[in-house]
């Protein structure tokens, strides 16, 4: 097996990354993604797709992260680490299916309105 390269997304965020076999490194924009996501929740969140398909320690993962904010980021990651899963043993895919880490969420922010301050708070109606 070659480098796996896939991508993912979340808000604005995208993720790019190339997956090998390895001992578990995983590289964000040159550190090491435990100095790059500080809080361990962030970090729970990258490792999550590798702990569904019990492959922790198996891979190792460059990845280059632009755009958006640092959870967007970190769930950007997820995905594409999950998309390369399938991609390398297709018998992962319904353990990751099933805890929803193959869909990219589509939620994204909405735009302003003009004549509004925000996209839905309005300015202070006076009736007199």
């Amino acid at each position: 097996m070659d480098t796996i390269n896939t991508s993912g997304r979340r808000k604005t965020a995208i993720a790019r990354i190339y997956m090998k076999p390895g001992n578990g490194n995983i590289i964000v924009n040159g550190r090491n993604y435990k100095e790059y996501f500080t809080t361990g929740t962030l970090q729970y969140i990258v490792n999550q797709a590798f702990s569904i398909a019990k492959v922790e320690g198996q891979y190792d993962v460059k990845v280059n992260l632009t755009g958006g904010g640092i959870t967007g980021q970190a769930e950007a990651l997820r995905l594409a680490i999950s998309k390369a899963l399938c991609e390398i043993n297709a018998e992962h895919r319904p353990a990751l299916k099933a805890e929803g880490l193959m869909r990219r969420d589509p939620r994204m922010v909405e735009r302003k309105k003009p004549g509004r301050p925000k996209a839905r708070k309005r300015f202070q109606f006076s009736k007199r």
